[in-house]
């Protein structure tokens, strides 16, 4: 096999959750071009058809599917639903988030737990649910949504509980992959630095000076610059590599 045949993903099945916009939406788009089959996983049915005609239209393989994923039975029947129209699922990219911008002192409790049920309790359940799977079917791959939010404290907003939640997945992401990989099982995740999405307002002028003039490369980046690297972690060319958080960040985590 000749190094760039490792990135083929053609005949296995990816499943992004929070793939309608966003990072999400780059992942399954990068993804799909490798030649994987995608499962669209959102709550807007609007954006969902749109992502999947979008990929469609493009000669890809399809499908999606309506989902809160911080009820187990969801997660179930996303599994099953994918399992119908693809026979199984190799890869799943744990990317849905949420984010409360807050002193620390102002968060509720509900606005601390709203942001632990999506980044932590409902990756745990995917995870387990997926991860099951792909270990009774002889071998997988997770990719997990960190950030830099778990490596370091952002400033000059506050967000203690997201960045606390990001921590968790990268300690997560290690413990499954520590406790898969005997079973052919691969976990890693991915850790981004500041990217222009919904999430991140990185044009706005007051976050200039700590975002984009403390990254070495003095500049944001855009999801699609992201997508190679969820393919080098979901296909053969990283067989050797589990447990791994690689951080893509412009190098804001070097100083």
């Amino acid at each position: 096999m000749g190094v760039m045949d490792k990135f083929d993903l053609t005949g296995r099945t990816a499943v992004v959750t929070g793939s309608t916009r966003g990072l999400g939406r780059a992942f399954a788009s990068a993804l799909a071009e490798a030649g994987a089959n995608i499962v669209i996983v959102g709550r807007d049915a609007a954006a969902a058809e749109r992502a999947q005609q979008e990929l469609s239209e493009q000669g890809h393989q399809v499908h999606s599917v309506l989902a809160d994923i911080t009820e187990r039975a969801a997660v179930q029947r996303i599994l099953d639903e994918s399992v119908e129209r693809f026979g199984k699922v190799d890869i799943l990219i744990n990317n849905a988030g949420t984010c409360i911008h807050a002193p620390t002192v102002d968060v509720t409790d509900e606005q601390w737990r709203s942001v632990m049920t999506v980044n932590v309790d409902a990756l745990w359940m995917a995870s387990q649910i997926f991860g099951r799977h792909m270990i009774e079917q002889g071998g997988g791959n997770i990719v997990n949504i960190g950030s830099i939010s778990g490596i370091i404290v952002n400033r000059p907003q506050w967000q203690a509980g997201y960045n606390a939640s990001k921590a968790a997945v990268h300690q997560l992401t290690k413990s499954l992959a520590a406790e898969w990989a005997p079973l052919g099982v691969r976990v890693n995740a991915l850790a981004p630095g500041y990217i222009k999405t919904d999430m991140a307002p990185v044009d706005d002028p007051k976050f200039h000076r700590h975002w984009i003039e403390d990254t070495p490369q003095q500049r944001y980046a855009y999801p699609d610059e992201l997508g190679p690297a969820i393919v080098f972690l979901a296909s053969d060319a990283a067989t050797f590599v589990t447990g791994s958080v690689l951080v893509i960040d412009g190098g804001y985590t070097v100083y």
